[in-house]
């Protein structure tokens, strides 16, 4: 079983102007001195101090190759990866470490499962299922292995508010593998993602959660979400770039073939064959990325000695707050109003295109996203090719939003 070591943690009371403090970077300014605002942490989270200072311990007292030597930095090293496994386990509720991959990110993983369990299950005529709101990271991996073995693609359609339209899933036959993601990265829609694994399930479909946007907002208990796999970046998570992690289930994991060949992943290695490890150092193949795994447990720890009820709270918080401001501006249309979502404002503005505002925004020192966000056929939906995005973390501030609302103002005004 994971060890302990989230759970025992003192949960410390959420005050968002602490929680800024140890994020060295937001003290940053750009552009004439302009103190920097943050707003782009859907794409990647800024690093807490202790994050930092985990990297850095790491590098400066037991930088070592791991599960190779006989020597003392070797041993420590060792002991701090598989202590990251069990950190992650305990963190997405799994039911054992061995059930925790270590990959690159999410893309990694989902490409794993598409390559290793897809390949071995997934026949001509069967369907992979997926929604309108993926990321492509859940799109291209699986049109490649339907494109090797003749399957095909059906999708949940989502409407206008940018809710799943679940009604007529029903009606599609030989459903092989359901993947869908828990938050809508450009829409900040959270999908039941546990009534979707238990319609499955019945159905002996398995099932592939894509939680890159969920991790640092939702609690990820995959026993209680019932998925096969979950998937997730570190770098979502205040953790560092590099490092992501696959949950599956220990029965599937251990009846998959290797994903890559190399060292580590092997038990015997002669010309004439090779024998392959145990679960789940058979999916990591060469040397990983262990100062990753170390910083994403020291994320973690982190990230969960907060409240994380008090943290949604302040959420919700800066949603309304910019959803209402933004409704102020003439012409400006916010995509993606479903009734559950987390911090991620999408919108367009009639006649002004999505770089104009994201550049002068830029400007006045407020960091927000702009283009399609990696879900192209999610915008075909919506007729459009771009959106201007804002997404919020931890430490984002109710001044942030304000400065937000002031910069698009601005910016339309001089766009008009």
């Amino acid at each position: 079983m994971p060890l302990s070591v989230i759970e025992t943690q003192t949960i410390a009371p959420f005050d968002v102007a602490t929680v800024r403090a140890q994020f060295p970077l937001l003290r940053r300014t750009v552009y004439d001195n302009r103190p920097l605002v943050y707003l782009d942490s859907a794409a990647t989270s800024q690093k807490p101090q202790c994050v930092i200072d985990a990297i850095v311990d790491y590098y400066t007292q037991h930088n070592s190759n791991v599960h190779r030597s006989a020597h003392a930095l070797s041993t420590e090293a060792t002991v701090m990866f598989e202590d990251g496994r069990r950190t992650v386990a305990s963190f997405l509720n799994a039911s054992r470490p061995e059930e925790i991959i270590f990959t690159r990110g999410t893309t990694e993983a989902i490409n794993l499962i598409a390559q290793t369990w897809g390949h071995m299950h997934v026949r001509t005529g069967d369907v992979v299922l997926l929604t309108e709101m993926e990321h492509h990271a859940n799109i291209v991996p699986w049109q490649m292995l339907c494109e090797r073995v003749g399957a095909s693609i059906r999708t949940i359609p989502v409407d206008e508010r940018g809710v799943l339209s679940i009604d007529a899933i029903n009606e599609i036959q030989n459903v092989k593998v359901l993947a869908l993601t828990h938050v809508s990265n450009t829409l900040g829609t959270i999908n039941d993602v546990k009534s979707l694994c238990s319609w499955a399930r019945s159905r002996g479909i398995v099932t592939v959660v894509d939680g890159a946007q969920a991790i640092s907002h939702i609690k990820a208990d995959v026993q209680d979400i019932g998925c096969d796999f979950y998937a997730f970046s570190g770098h979502k998570l205040y953790g560092p770039t590099g490092i992501g992690v696959l949950y599956g289930r220990y029965a599937l994991l251990d009846a998959m073939p290797p994903y890559q060949g190399g060292g580590s992943m092997i038990s015997t290695v002669s010309f004439e064959q090779t024998t392959y490890n145990d679960v789940p150092v058979r999916f990591e193949a060469g040397t990983p990325n262990i100062e990753g795994v170390v910083a994403l447990a020291a994320a973690i720890r982190w990230f969960s000695s907060f409240d994380l009820g008090a943290l949604a709270e302040h959420e919700q918080m800066l949603l309304a707050r910019t959803s209402d401001g933004l409704s102020t501006i003439d012409g400006l249309r916010v995509i993606g109003t479903a009734p559950h979502k987390i911090g991620i404002v999408s919108f367009v503005v009639e006649g002004v295109h999505a770089a104009d505002i994201g550049a002068l925004v830029d400007r006045q020192g407020v960091a927000i996203r702009v283009g399609h966000h990696c879900n192209m056929p999610l915008m075909q939906c919506y007729g459009l090719t771009s959106t201007a995005r804002a997404s919020f973390a931890m430490y984002t501030s109710e001044h942030d939003v304000d400065q937000l609302l002031m910069a698009t103002n601005k910016a339309v005004r001089m766009l008009r």
